[in-house]
């Protein structure tokens, strides 16, 4: 594997974080179907987030190829519990940045599950192997995950290409259930990103799903 160090900008995000680029499987490796990049944003929740602002304030920290090279990497990160105030960590694929403006998600839309405190970690993992797992079975449709650190609850989230394609979103949504053993009565959300584009909100104004 090819690698390029450097430091992320906040030391919450991990004990041992690196960057990397042009990153391929080593010898002997388990190749995952996608590459997937790691990143982090922190931001004060009173001020208002413009695009721009948003895309400066995400900070890339890391890309894997392989199995063995997502444990090498994900051992050495703070788990979300541990994170405080106002912050996210998101797994996408490789070249997809989080952000609704992106090529691949702007069609697209999320499900969002909130959480009460001390839930996150565990689910956060949960969800990031089942998706660089290819648990979804729905082709290139996932774009990436998100967990959001809040002040009173946090929150989980898919995101998806196609908003309109409601088959895949409904598998998508049972595969959740199923991960994370969700109980039958669990409220789940789905929002498009041209929805949150228009209101400049993730997690306002979604649609309710049982």
């Amino acid at each position: 594997m090819e690698e390029m160090r450097c430091s992320p900008d906040s030391n919450q995000v991990s004990n041992n974080s690196n960057c990397s680029k042009a990153v391929s499987p080593a010898a002997g490796e388990h190749p995952l179907q996608y590459n997937y990049t790691f990143w982090y944003s922190r931001r004060t929740p009173s001020r208002p987030t413009s695009s721009l602002s948003y895309e400066q304030n995400i900070r890339q920290i890391g890309t894997v190829a392989s199995v063995e090279q997502f444990w090498k990497f994900y051992s050495h990160l703070v788990r979300p519990g541990e994170l405080s105030g106002h912050s996210d960590f998101h797994l996408f694929k490789e070249g997809i940045k989080p952000m609704w403006e992106d090529e691949c998600n702007r069609s697209g839309g999320k499900w969002i599950i909130r959480l009460r405190k001390g839930l996150a970690s565990r689910f956060w993992e949960n969800v990031i192997l089942a998706m660089v797992g290819e648990q979804f079975m729905v082709g290139e449709e996932i774009c990436g995950a998100v967990v959001s650190v809040r002040f009173q609850e946090d929150i989980l989230s898919i995101w998806n290409r196609t908003s309109g394609d409601h088959i895949t979103t409904s598998r998508i949504r049972e595969t959740l259930r199923r991960v994370l053993n969700l109980p039958p009565n669990t409220i789940m959300e789905y929002k498009t990103h041209n929805d949150s584009l228009r209101d400049n909100s993730s997690f306002r104004n979604t649609k309710i799903s049982r």
